[in-house]
């Protein structure tokens, strides 16, 4: 989990995939910290990729760099806990100008059942569970 922590972080910004009805939405996402052995990310709730989740938690991200590339395949978990709120904002620092712990709008989720893939053109794929 860790190694996927740091590949997301590494690369800056990842692109998170949910769907909404039959239709895919793709999006820029920045965050990935590891919280009480979970990897989380972050988002605000009044946004439509959390009604997405709502209606159906998988999702998958995809991130390049360095000439690699991972793709995790995961369900999304809200964790409502303001101890949750603040570790990744205290991560995070340069998002206390927009978001609060206790806001009501910051949202952070878990992955639950992550499969991550690390692939490349020259190298076997190298496959995490967690």
């Amino acid at each position: 989990m860790q190694k996927v922590c740091d590949f997301l972080n590494a690369a800056g910004t990842y692109y998170l995939a949910t769907v909404e009805g039959d239709q895919p939405r793709v999006r820029p996402f920045g965050t990935a910290h590891i919280f009480e052995g979970k990897l989380y990310i972050q988002t605000g709730r009044s946004k439509s990729v959390v009604r997405q989740l709502q209606a159906n938690p998988k999702a998958e991200i995809c991130a390049f760099k360095d000439g690699e590339w991972l793709r995790v395949s995961c369900e999304l978990v809200e964790d409502d806990r303001v101890e949750a709120r603040k570790s990744m904002l205290d991560a995070y620092p340069q998002l206390r100008a927009m978001y609060d712990e206790n806001d009501g709008n910051t949202m952070v989720l878990y992955m639950k059942d992550a499969t991550a893939t690390i692939s490349s053109f020259t190298a076997p794929p190298q496959i995490i569970t967690f």
